[in-house]
């Protein structure tokens, strides 16, 4: 606002003619006063009535802009400059109520209150504006409050207006008529009211053709964007981003001859890009990213010859870059974020003044050209499939402050003679590449962003040695051996915010860096040894700090429960002993801690109650003692609780608050010494795993753009890592203790649960039936215990559950059949006595002895009653298929005996239609028993497998086909 900005008034001096202070203007004739501009002149406070300004009754024009008022209220007296025409008092933090006085200035030609975010425009005040204030050309507001404003109030305002600028003013409801036919509207801003809606109608306006300036950005228009636009013919400036229309560009935006700024980006347009934008040949920018054009980029745009900002981000154009082009003189160029394939043209080395190219993560291939230009300032082809080395040229590109290649297939070496001349650089990734450092000493002073990670590099490159200015640091995952050199701690002395070196073969003690300015700091999946040092205290403005999977040992420094800003602390799989930190101060900022597989002994810290913040608590595999902490459960953000494998002993009892642990979805206090009975009231307020609708959720993970949640959960009978932790996956895991008496039947409102493990207790009682309605169920494990009855029928209608184990108990009755249940063997049901039935070799008692669900043994009936079960005749027909295979082909190899050949061939297709005809009657019968068991099991994508039925009759076929065909 303020370019030139001084004290005006500091130069008046009473002793001369008022006439010539500066700021001051006087009528030639009677020497009043008639204009005051005072604006960017350092003036604070208030303007009170009593104030001397409100003497000079002649004003015809007052500016007070850009001043600082402090919020005070624009004064009543402002209504009796009658003959004020242009009044300006914008960017001066004015507050409150515009005063009615303000619409009787008939006079106004100019008014200008905007960047006055606290000032309120009402209703009663706005239409005595409208109606008495006939002479206005000009009416600025932009960032006021005219949220009680109906916008079709706005066609009423003077016909004379050719300027309207209500830009951020909260303007809501529908625009129901054609703003654009304000009769003698130059310039039209109403960009950035969100809640201002409506759609632009396929007409035109007589008065259309004077509009030059129109920005209706950030409004939420509907439908598609009209053919009339093009009747705009002295438009030179248009923005439409972020406005929701869909639909193709109208083609006649090529009509916009005059047009110098075209913004369509953040809509829903779909289709090719005209080849009439070609026709804006005095077009210098255009915006065109986050659509959904499709097909290849028109020639057309880039022979436009003023084009210097070309903006095609995040579409879906494909194909290669136009060979040839001519008379380009971009600037600013950015095609990222689409499928753009093929080599990189020559004519993007040779464009003389090209200072930002940006073709990030699309398919580029070949290697990249030699640059003929040095103007360069911001290079970035990440996320491509480009390949060599990186071109010499890039020494010559003096003014290059960011250069970013990674994740390529570049090949190359990193040397003094293609840096050294680079002293501007700031940014630098050539993450994700094949690199060798040759490490000269070479200065790069400006430098804050370096990313080198899973580069193959073995050392730490020399030059950071000057990175005096140095902000972020990644060398991740490579093969860098050894211990941290201690120069390292004086990079970024004052600056260093993000160091990540995980991954790496480091060793020895703990890097001992500069931690004042520290904010991210991960070194996990080392061998770090030794404690941690006292030094880390000093990192209070750390965020997330990983040490995890390390060889660390000693205490927890007490100091990292204090950290106010602290979000995760990950220092899991070490050797840390001692006790956790007892004093989690109040206000704290954890969200993650993480403290599994230590050696960590003593009771809980009731102070992490006061972590309100808290999603993620990990403890497993420690040695701490205590009771159930029932002051976790009114941590309401808690998604993750872990005791898994420590001493934790007694019975978790009944929940301390009303409504305890409403956002749990992982929970595992496995392998403890917990007794007394399943705590059932627990299990009736977890809230986040009843009926949770994935669908709405989407797939959504735990974590931050830094920092990606993971966790050890016990899945399907198998320890595993989940690297990131959908927010959706829920699992209850309270195996291995010592609990009681009967399952709860409320377990079976957890219909979002994903895995449920109560096994090795002793539990009694039956399966309860409500266990049906966990329809997400994918594991189910209640083995070792003393379990009896019948297993509920409706267990077999779980259409996901993959792994069931119900061994060790004292189960009775038939074993269901259906869905699932058909694909689990034997040792699903080990060592219950009193079942029966498939895949058992028991039949029950009550009924003929129940077949194998394989189609081919139960069609022909073939277990026998001697004893040969269907497994041998399987193993017997098996082995048959192979060894008379084998015969025919030499059978028919050498074509003797003749007659068996002859007679073969004849009734060749009598038995392929008696196969085919058998394989469906088997699948129709199958269908009709609502028995349908697969090889595979299906998970949660949705994919099937080929049912057992049909298997051995398609084998048999395949191979009487294929013995035929020989």
């Amino acid at each position: 606002m303020c370019d030139n900005s001084y004290p005006k008034t500091g130069s008046w001096k009473e002793d001369k003619d008022c006439c010539s202070w500066d700021g001051v203007e006087c009528d030639n004739a009677t020497r009043h006063v008639i204009g005051l501009d005072l604006s960017c002149s350092w003036l604070n406070g208030s303007i009170h009535s009593n104030s001397s300004l409100f003497l000079l009754r002649h004003l015809r024009s007052l500016n007070l802009a850009g001043n600082r008022f402090y919020h005070s209220l624009i004064s009543s007296e402002f209504g009796n400059f009658k003959n004020l025409t242009h009044l300006n008092l914008s960017h001066s933090l004015f507050s409150g109520k515009i005063p009615y006085e303000i619409s009787q200035l008939s006079s106004l030609v100019s008014l200008d209150l905007s960047y006055n975010y606290r000032l309120i425009i009402e209703t009663p005040v706005w239409k005595r504006v409208v109606h008495n204030l006939t002479l206005l050309r000009e009416l600025l507001l932009d960032i006021t409050d005219m949220s009680s404003i109906r916008p079709n109030s706005l066609m009423n305002l003077s016909s004379s207006l050719t300027t309207l600028s209500l830009h951020s003013c909260h303007l809501r409801g529908k625009l129901e008529n054609n703003i654009l036919c304000l009769p003698s509207i130059q310039t039209l801003d109403l960009g950035f009211n969100m809640h201002l809606e409506g759609s632009l109608p396929n007409s035109n306006c007589n008065s259309s053709t004077s509009l030059e300036f129109l920005d209706l950005s950030d409004v939420a228009f509907s439908g598609e964007l009209p053919d009339s636009i093009g009747s705009l013919k002295s438009l030179k400036h248009l923005n439409l981003y972020g406005c929701n229309f869909t639909g193709s560009i109208p083609t006649s935006l090529g009509s916009l001859t005059q047009i110098t700024h075209l913004i369509l980006s953040s809509n829903n347009f779909t289709g090719p890009i005209p080849t009439s934008l070609g026709n804006l040949t005095q077009i210098t920018y255009l915006d065109l990213s986050n659509n959904s054009f499709r097909g290849l980029l028109p020639l057309s745009l880039l022979n436009l010859p003023n084009l210097s900002t070309l903006y095609i981000r995040n579409n879906q154009l494909v194909g290669p870059l136009p060979s040839h082009v001519s008379g380009l003189n971009l600037i600013d160029l950015s095609l990222s974020s689409n499928s753009l394939n093929g080599t990189l043209p020559s004519w993007l080395f040779n464009l003389p003044s090209l200072e930002m190219l940006g073709l990030d993560d699309n398919e580029f291939i070949g290697e990249i050209g030699e640059f003929k230009y040095n103007s360069l300032v911001y290079l970035d082809l990440r996320y491509n499939k480009l390949q060599g080395s990186i071109p010499r040229s890039i020494s010559r590109l003096v003014n290059l402050t960011g250069l970013y290649l990674s994740s390529n297939k570049l090949s190359t070496m990193l040397e003094f003679e293609m840096f050294s001349k680079l002293k501007n650089l700031e940014g630098l990734d050539f993450s994700c590449n094949l690199l060798n450092i040759n490490n000269v000493t070479f200065t790069l002073p400006n430098l804050r962003f370096l990313n080198l990670s899973f580069s193959n590099i073995s050392e730490f490159p020399i030059f950071l040695k000057t990175a005096t200015n140095l902000e972020s640091l990644d060398l991740s995952n490579n093969r860098i051996y050894g211990q941290v050199p201690r120069w390292l701690g004086d990079v970024g002395r004052n600056s260093l915010s993000y160091v990540n070196l995980r991954a790496n073969l480091l060793q020895g003690p703990f890097p001992t860096l500069n931690f004042l300015s520290l904010q991210y700091f991960f070194v996990s999946n080392n061998s770090f040894t030794g404690e941690i040092p006292s030094l880390i205290c000093n990192a209070s403005s750390l965020e997330v700090l990983d040490l995890s999977h390390n060889n660390l040992s000693g205490m927890i420094p007490k100091c990292l429960a204090n950290f106010s800003v602290l979000s995760v602390l990950d220092l899991r799989m070490n050797k840390l002993h001692g006790t956790i930190p007892a004093t989690f101060a109040k206000g704290n900022n954890f969200r993650n801690i993480n403290l599994n597989g230590n050696q960590l002994e003593g009771q809980l810290p009731r102070s992490l109650a006061n972590c309100r913040n808290l999603e993620i608590l990990d403890l497993g595999n420690n040695k701490i003692n205590g009771t159930f902490p029932y002051w976790l459960e009114s941590l309401w953000k808690l998604r993750v609780l872990v005791l898994r494998s420590n001493r934790f002993q007694g019975s978790i009892g009944n929940p301390k608050t009303k409504f305890p642990f409403p956002n749990l979805r992982i929970i595992d206090i496995s392998n403890n010494q917990f007794n007394g009975s399943l705590p059932r009231k627990y299990f009736k307020y977890l809230k986040a795993m009843m009926n949770v609708d994935e669908s709405e959720v989407g797939l959504k993970y735990m974590g931050g753009y830094y920092y990606h949640d993971s966790l050890n959960v016990m899945m399907k009978g198998l320890y595993i890592e989940l690297v990131r932790i959908q927010t959706v996956f829920t699992t209850i895991d309270f195996s291995n203790n010592r609990f009681i008496g009967e399952m709860p039947k409320i377990l079976g409102r957890l219909q979002s649960l994903k895995g449920l493990n109560f096994s090795h207790n002793n539990l009694t009682g039956y399966i309860p039936s409500s266990f049906g309605n966990l329809t997400n169920l994918e594991w189910l494990d209640l083995s070792f215990n003393k379990l009896s009855g019948e297993i509920p029928i409706q267990l077999a209608e779980l259409p996901w559950i993959a792994v069931l184990d119900l061994s060790h108990n004292q189960l009775i009755g038939r074993i269901p059949l259906g869905k699932q249940f058909n694909t689990f063997d034997k040792d699903s049901y080990r060592e219950n006595l009193g079942l029966c039935g498939f895949p058992l070799s028991r039949t029950c008692n009550n009924e003929t002895k129940q077949p194998p669900p394989s189609t081919l043994l139960k069609e022909d009936n073939l277990e026998p009653e001697n004893g040969f079960g269907w497994q041998a005749v399987s193993i017997g027909y098996g082995c048959g298929v192979i060894f008379g295979t084998l015969m025919g082909y030499l059978m028919f190899k050498i074509g003797k005996p003749k007659w068996i050949v002859r007679m073969v061939i004849l009734e060749q297709h009598i038995m392929l239609r008696r196969l085919k005809n058998n394989a469906h009657r088997r699948a129709r019968n199958a269908h009709r028993r609502e028995y349908h068991p697969s090889f595979t099991v299906p998970t949660t994508t949705g994919q099937h497998s080929l049912p057992r039925q049909l298997v051995g009759v398609v084998t048999v076929e395949i191979i009487v086909s294929t013995f035929f065909s020989i």
